[in-house]
């Protein structure tokens, strides 16, 4: 089985992504992560986030275990990770460039610690309409742009990262123009997806939310 969950950021599908993956028995794939690693290797090297040959190489050189690597840096999370990979991941070579990689573990899922699953669900922007169009099931998870921006904002707070909800508003608003105006794969829901506005859910309402929908699709296939 094989569940995608699409969004802009903040909108709460990495929470809920990784509860169904457990109660599911899913592998859980978080795409975001690839374009993380590269945007922050940019980084970290002095590279100029707009330079796109650049991109595309430390794409084409990025492997599971240089990803996992570099997830453990304190910016790989922060908002200079997210702002990055939001730059990388609209350059239509650096997408072509890791697509097979996000395709192929559809094929193949694993769990973190390498033993075979039975499925996957995929935790991204693109899951539904590029990476995996013949998923089981679908979600668009979203929320309004304020109440993502304070989520986010609370998020670096308790880190003790020092920005301002002023400054994390703009950058999401930044943010979301270019993944919604991207020129390949750019970020909308699937025709099939199912549609959930979490602005007015705290996470235990929308893990059970989407949940109960899950059941329904599953009973149907079935």
């Amino acid at each position: 089985m094989i569940i995608t969950i699409d969004g802009p950021a903040a909108a709460g599908k990495g929470t809920v992504s990784k509860v169904l993956a457990e109660r599911y028995r899913l592998a859980y794939f978080d795409t975001g992560m690839i374009y993380r690693a590269v945007g922050l290797e940019m980084v970290l090297s002095g590279t100029d986030l707009t330079d796109e040959k650049a991109a595309l190489k430390f794409a084409q050189d990025m492997t599971f275990e240089k990803m996992m690597a570099l997830s453990v840096h304190p910016d790989f999370r922060s908002d200079i990770g997210g702002q990055a990979a939001s730059k990388v991941s609209a350059m239509p070579d650096v997408r072509q460039a890791l697509l097979k990689m996000q395709q192929n573990f559809a094929l193949n899922p694993v769990f973190a610690d390498g033993t075979p699953a039975e499925g996957a669900i995929y935790d991204g922007r693109d899951t539904g309409t590029v990476i995996c169009p013949h998923a089981d099931i679908k979600f668009f998870v979203t929320a309004s742009t304020e109440v993502r921006a304070m989520r986010r904002f609370k998020e670096f707070v308790a880190k003790g990262m020092d920005t301002t909800y002023e400054k994390v508003l703009a950058d999401m608003i930044a943010r979301d123009k270019r993944d919604s105006e991207r020129q390949v794969a750019p970020m909308k829901p699937a025709a099939d997806a199912i549609l959930i506005d979490t602005s007015d859910m705290d996470a235990a309402t929308e893990i059970d939310v989407v949940s109960k929908l899950v059941e329904e699709k599953l009973s149907k296939i079935a």
